[in-house]
């Protein structure tokens, strides 16, 4: 039997993001051979360093006299990444006639195929990295029809129907808990580590259900530390229950009585689950890097198609 050790490299699979990126190399049948980091994220290197990048990641893969696929999905399809990749606008399927677009490239042993983005023009929004995890979904259910969420800085809400993405919405709760956490005067309160489930879904059903309570309860996390000895744990647990309940408050129209499926790693991800648990809303959660391969699985596969089609 061949083991993943003796089996060569057939094609390589990246996630490019904004501060870091992960890169899988893969067998003919898709099984994974190596997985590599690195925080060479495309906010950490101009548009000309992309290919040493690789070159570092790959040199004990890269073959002699033949060149390897490279598909990227993530930020280094961006304006400010390796090469712009053109957003496919909505309504879209993200697996149907998906065009990539060729890095720029002066190794030999591999070609480099970057895939597109997404973008909604009213109201106005895009994403980068998300569509090949939503296509990871629909590719282990053809059809999918439902709300899909990606947790993160940025968090996504994505209304697929029939396999096609129809609309979808971006919320900075990550973001604002991390600004809002260390940089305002809560930095004194809020703790970087720990929780308190009780503090976070108390403080999520109120911000889903009352609009103003996010904003009017802010200060009170810093005024409960100092007069009711409120403890860094359950200052940060009720922060994040703040945000997230008025994200789900936010979105209701999209995820209520619709069936939901979380993609993400495995502590937000479930923060969320919680979240719509509390709501009558039971998630399915999936894996972010076993759905990301998959859609980039996926996207190979077209690719090969597309490519045997065309010879």
């Amino acid at each position: 039997m061949t083991t993943a050790q003796e089996q060569a490299t057939a094609w390589v699979a990246v996630d490019w993001g904004t501060t870091h990126m992960r890169l899988w190399c893969l067998a003919a049948d898709g099984t994974v051979l190596t997985r590599r980091t690195s925080d060479k994220g495309m906010g950490q290197i101009a548009a000309d360093a992309y290919e040493n990048v690789l070159l570092d990641l790959l040199a004990d893969h890269l073959p002699e006299g033949a060149a390897l696929d490279v598909v990227v999905c993530g930020m280094a399809g961006s304006r400010q990444g390796w090469i712009e990749a053109p957003y496919v606008a909505t309504p879209c399927d993200p697996r149907a006639g998906v065009a990539a677009t060729s890095a720029p490239v002066s190794d030999p042993r591999f070609n480099v195929h970057i895939l597109p983005g997404v973008k909604q023009r009213d109201p106005a929004d895009v994403m980068r990295g998300e569509e090949t995890q939503i296509r990871g979904v629909i590719a282990q259910e053809p059809g999918f029809d439902g709300v899909i969420c990606l947790p993160g800085t940025h968090t996504k809400w994505v209304r697929v129907q029939a396999g096609r993405i129809v609309e979808f919405a971006t919320i900075m709760s990550g973001e604002l808990f991390e600004v809002i956490g260390q940089y305002s005067v809560l930095c004194h309160s809020v703790g970087n580590t720990g929780w308190d489930a009780a503090a976070f879904e108390n403080s999520c059903l109120k911000a889903a259900q009352d609009p103003t309570h996010l904003i009017g309860s802010l200060f009170g996390l810093r005024a409960q530390s100092l007069l009711a000895d409120l403890g860094p744990a359950a200052a940060r647990a009720s922060l994040s229950g703040l945000l997230l309940g008025a994200e789900l408050g936010a979105m209701r129209r999209l995820w209520d009585a619709t069936p939901v499926t979380i993609v993400g790693e495995n502590t937000l991800a479930q923060a969320y689950a919680t979240a719509l648990t509390l709501h009558g809303q039971v998630a399915q959660v999936a894996d972010a890097e076993t759905t990301t391969l998959n859609g980039l699985r996926d996207a190979y596969a077209q690719l090969q198609e597309t490519e045997i089609h065309g010879s």
